[in-house]
């Protein structure tokens, strides 16, 4: 049995960038604060808490901080998270994603400019928040197609689409394409970063030749939930897989590929235990 890891897997630069800078500032004494978890993976997330690194959950909370820094991670934060940061005088490492950064500065054009801003992408998620508190006027968020179905707008006000930088590639095509037939004046923005669809890609193209596919990353992560939808079309033994502890589950005998893919929240250490277990006990 042979076992493949996709050719682009694991952390991406935005994500790599946020982590190592918490633990650069963690490792000098100070007093550290990420506003939200760094990334959508526990493992990294609880060895920061053991190194002192404090989670701030609400804006409230944000706002008590007197000492030490914040950093804010790689999704990014609305425009009056870093005005009110700024007031106060609290110090803080701003750690946005240039991709996602690049979002934040199209939605403010264009919303300046009139238009309607629309936003493809996970209701609640994280970066989806952040690029709405960049619009001038009400954004319109879309999560699949049926919502783009059911899509209305003024027809008079001219629309911008973006997307969400981890968005499924191929769910955005379709979305743009069910608004565009209705006739809309739209500008659209591919925002989808090229890591999300590099990966997006190698995990399709292994997901089309094994018989078994593993896809390593934590539920909470918005990007590895998409990989695992992607690998579920094309190999129906596809199993989400957070740690090696994960791997209760039999691989049958007969399998001769088992692929694994993970999330741009997945630390190398995990993917490679994970491999590694596989090729030794299967």
């Amino acid at each position: 049995m042979e076992t493949r890891l996709a050719e682009h897997a694991g952390f991406c630069f935005g994500v790599k960038r946020a982590v190592e800078s918490v633990y650069e500032l963690s490792d000098k004494g100070e007093k550290i604060y990420t506003y939200g978890p760094i990334i959508h993976n526990s493992e990294v997330v609880d060895d920061l808490k053991n190194r002192g690194v404090e989670v701030i959950e609400t804006f409230e909370e944000l706002m008590k901080v007197s000492k030490g820094k914040v950093v804010i991670r790689a999704h990014g934060v609305p425009r009056y998270v870093c005005e009110s940061l700024d007031e106060k005088g609290i110090v803080y490492v701003d750690e946005t994603c240039p991709f996602v950064k690049r979002i934040h500065h199209t939605v403010e054009k264009m919303s300046k400019e009139g238009y309607q801003i629309v936003i493809v992408g996970s209701k609640g998620h994280p970066e989806v928040v952040g690029i709405m508190g960049w619009s001038y006027g009400d954004p319109i968020v879309i999560g699949d197609q049926e919502e783009a179905r059911n899509f209305k707008a003024d027809r008079d006000t001219p629309l911008c689409i973006v997307a969400q930088t981890t968005y499924n590639s191929n769910k955005f095509k379709e979305i743009v394409e069910i608004i565009s037939d209705k006739g809309y004046n739209a500008n659209v923005v591919d925002t989808i970063c090229n890591a999300t669809k590099e990966r997006q890609e190698s995990a399709d193209e292994i997901a089309s030749l094994a018989d078994v596919m593993l896809v390593v990353g934590d539920s909470s992560s918005s990007n590895t939930q998409k990989l695992f939808e992607i690998c579920k079309q094309k190999c129906p033994d596809t199993h989400f897989v957070h740690t090696v502890e994960d791997i209760d589950f039999e691989i049958p005998k007969a399998a001769s590929l088992v692929g694994i893919t993970a999330g741009a929240s997945t630390p190398n250490k995990i993917i490679e235990e994970v491999q590694n277990y596989v090729r030794i006990n299967f």
